[in-house]
């Protein structure tokens, strides 16, 4: 874990400092938010800022934004000030730790990020078998090309994979190439120099520099543009780059571990895919099997996400009923982990009494997501009506999956004071969706909460 504290921490950063250290964190310091971008710039990196709540958090965000440069940021500011909480929530920052800070606050917060990049949960026979493979190639520098559905935990695999190497104790750097628009993708692997492009208000390292000595994560690397994937070759072939705008090349040391949710063998044929980059990239092959081809492994990965919202949220733990747990085994899960842990978040703020039964579990319908019969026992009951029971008393009986997701939606911004980054974080969805349902709502009629504000969802 790589840590970069903003600011003086009301004179708390030297205590804030020794607590993130003695969990294991890397410790950076910066004076003020521009010399902190210096830091994240130059390629120094982090994984987490923590920033005094005094300083322009908004203005910290804005540029994190602007210049593409994705970390989580946690705001500390004097715990009798609670204005100074709201502005930080209302102005991007994810969390607020009051100060001076608690040894278990500071440790949960860090143990949060790192393990929300590396838990690695498995128990079926299935994942057993890629983790042992897995632990075998690690140690070497081979390059691993890791494949399957979304969802699965391609990144969490390569985490793992570098967690288990000799560049463990170096950066591990993260690039979706699905995420970024084309023609800033060359400038967000390779940097670029200061005015080499409208917009390019100062010296970037890319990643490629950033992960030097580490390992870079090519994510959805069948998704780069033909033109970049030429670039690449080269970069991985000679182990050095050339920043956009840059007179001279820079030499890199790195292992690269790329991932992709299609068929590369196709994508090739299909001449959307180089073939000589596709060869430097497969040295070995990680193939992960989606969750419907991997029962136990549902179970423990429910009980999982069940413990971590319901601690997340501030509710007791409640045990799923064999009856839920069935279902979930059965179910076809296109959406495979991820899917998996949205449902089981809807269900821990759903549940009533003391287990989380079907009433809780909301699953989608259609012939993609149809629930897999049990063998033996014929047809299983329609996911649609999974998540409504004669039981509800009225709590979702009458009431469609549009409604229950939208009341969800609301009281969750609610609770986050009207933090939509915060929100989508809690309801397990992108900024964007979250964005896109709030303004059908807003379109509907409904009272949406703002910035600052709490709300209610009407029902």
């Amino acid at each position: 874990m790589r840590l970069l504290i903003i600011g003086s921490l009301d004179g708390q950063i030297g205590a804030a400092s020794k607590i993130a250290i003695a969990r294991g964190a890397k410790v950076l310091h910066a004076a003020n938010i521009e010399r902190g971008l210096e830091t994240l710039r130059a390629g120094r990196g982090a994984e987490l800022v923590m920033i005094d709540a005094n300083e322009d958090i908004e203005r910290l965000i804005q540029s994190l934004t602007s210049e593409r440069i994705a970390v989580p940021v946690v705001a500390c500011g004097t715990a009798v000030d609670s204005q100074l909480a709201v502005r930080a929530i209302k102005a991007g920052a994810k969390e607020y730790i009051p100060l001076p800070p608690e040894p278990d606050l500071i440790a949960a917060v860090i143990e949060a990020v790192a393990e929300e990049s590396q838990s690695l949960i498995y128990k079926d026979p299935a994942m057993v078998k890629v983790i042992r493979f897995a632990d075998q190639i690690a140690p070497s520098e081979a390059s691993a090309l890791i494949t399957g559905e979304s969802g699965t935990g391609k990144e969490v695999l390569a985490r793992y994979i570098h967690r288990k190497s000799r560049r463990a104790e170096a950066a591990f750097i993260c690039v979706n190439c699905a995420a970024i628009p084309d023609n800033l993708l060359e400038s967000e692997l390779f940097g670029h120099e200061k005015g080499a492009f409208t917009g390019a208000i100062a010296r970037r390292i890319g990643k490629f520099e950033e992960a030097h000595n580490g390992t870079l994560l090519l994510d959805e690397i069948s998704e780069m543009d033909p033109r970049l994937q030429a670039k690449l070759l080269r970069a991985l072939q000679e182990q050095e780059i050339d920043r956009v705008g840059g007179t001279k090349p820079i030499k890199v040391d790195l292992r690269v571990i790329a991932t992709s949710n299609r068929d590369l063998t196709r994508e090739v044929a299909a001449g959307r895919f180089r073939e000589d980059l596709y060869f430097r990239l497969n040295v070995v092959t990680l193939i992960i099997p989606p969750l419907r081809e991997r029962p136990q492994d549902v179970e423990m990965l429910a009980k999982h996400f069940v413990r971590k919202y319901a601690e997340a949220n501030g509710v007791p733990v409640r045990h799923l009923t064999a009856e839920a747990m069935a279902t979930l085994q059965r179910y076809h899960w296109r959406g495979n982990v991820r899917e998996l842990e949205n449902t089981l978040h809807r269900a821990v703020l759903l549940a009533n009494g003391d287990e989380i039964d079907l009433e809780a579990i909301i699953l989608e319908s259609g012939s993609d997501g149809a629930a897999i019969p049990a063998p033996g026992n014929g047809a299983a009951e329609p996911p649609q009506t999974a998540g409504v029971s004669a039981s509800s008393a009225g709590h979702l009986v009458g009431k469609t999956v549009a409604e229950v997701e939208r009341n969800l939606i609301i009281d969750t911004l609610g609770h986050c004071l009207g933090n939509r980054t915060h929100a989508a974080n809690i309801l397990g969805i992108s900024i964007r969706t979250l964005r896109n349902k709030l303004k059908l709502y807003s379109n509907e009629g409904v009272s949406v909460p703002r910035p600052g504000e709490s709300g209610q969802a009407a029902l």
